[in-house]
């Protein structure tokens, strides 16, 4: 049965804005591009059932995402019909999704509490699977019936409609914005984005590279801002204090989580927003993160106010660079964006 509830799985959709979609009949590539969507981002990856054996896929890949990549709501696609559907979802399936609308799919996922996102072509299809209690409508093939005009047309009379196009995305950022500017909700992108060419050479990094940068062009194409907000406060260690004792405080007097990383303990809480305490003492001060939705728009953004900053550190899943000027009261600033 499904691991995540409905309404999880749909925020989770509307909020990434994105559903990888994949077949590959080898469980062992299954698994190593589930991985590479994981660390892209992607925390929704829609497998379609094409091939004779493409359930019994499923079933171990879903087996194996409980364990190594628990985060991941795997779906299934390409589902026409009653009996698939409540194979797949027997097999693990937090949603499905259908090239087709079919009125028994729709009633048997409701009764299971599972999403379900059909292909439509026209607003009186649209306004069919809404009745039957689809959420997130999928137009397919997205380039085929209208692309983004379509949405428009569709988003102007109903506007309550949310709709994810599959088939005619692109991955350029002229296509993402066209189809976010129009209204779209999420999209999906198949063989654009997971490429056969990559998969067969193994280029998982690259994979993940594409998706990243997809997850990027859809925030901007959103309208996020650069600046998030606060990450987490930095405090540093006194005579008075070691680091693990300020952390242990914390720990005991709120019922905090406290873990030891390389160079700092981290607090954090269930809520959002943390404490770090750095385990040597280099200021009396402290130090604030400002998470950044584009970590070079953020730079560029301080640049153009001429501000300096010192050498930036770059790894794969985070980017980091601290203020050469620190704010009015003394305390060091520092840039922050992370997958």
């Amino acid at each position: 049965m499904a691991r995540f509830s409905r309404l999880e799985v749909l925020n989770t959709i509307v909020n990434t804005g994105l559903v990888p979609v994949f077949y590959n009949a080898d469980i062992e590539i299954a698994k190593q591009v589930a991985k590479a969507c994981a660390d892209g981002g992607a925390k929704v990856l829609e497998f379609t059932n094409r091939g004779d054996l493409a359930p019994e896929v499923f079933k171990e890949l879903s087996r194996h995402l409980r364990q190594a990549q628990p985060e991941i709501m795997l779906g299934v696609g390409s589902v026409i019909d009653e009996p698939t559907a409540a194979m797949y979802i027997a097999y693990g399936a937090n949603f499905v999704v259908g090239p087709i609308l079919n009125e028994a799919v729709a009633r048997l996922c409701n009764r299971r509490k599972v999403a379900y996102s059909p292909g439509c072509g026209s607003a009186s299809e649209i306004s069919y699977a809404e009745e039957l209690g689809v959420e997130i409508v999928k137009i397919f093939p997205g380039g085929s019936v209208g692309g983004p005009g379509f949405v428009k047309s569709i988003l102007g009379p109903c506007p309550w409609t949310r709709i994810m196009p599959t088939g005619g995305v692109d991955t350029t950022q002229e296509s993402i914005n066209a189809w976010f500017e129009a209204g779209v909700a999420c999209v999906g992108i198949g063989s654009k984005l997971i490429r056969k060419d990559l998969v067969a050479a193994g280029d998982w990094a690259e994979i993940t590279a594409k998706i990243r940068q997809v997850l990027q062009w859809i925030r901007e194409a959103r309208g996020a801002p650069v600046f998030l907000g606060v990450e987490h406060l930095g405090l540093y260690p006194t005579k008075e204090a070691g680091a693990q004792a300020i952390g242990e405080w914390y720990k005991e007097r709120f019922g905090f989580t406290l873990k030891e990383g390389r160079s700092s303990f981290f607090i954090s809480g269930p809520g959002s927003g943390r404490i770090e305490v750095m385990k040597e003492a280099i200021t009396d001060r402290c130090h604030v993160a400002v998470r950044v939705s584009s970590f070079e728009k953020a730079v560029a953004s301080l640049e153009a106010q001429g501000v300096a900053l010192e050498e930036p550190k770059i790894k794969p899943n985070s980017k980091a660079v601290f203020l050469k000027e620190s704010d009015p009261a003394g305390n060091l600033v520092h840039l922050l964006w992370t997958d």
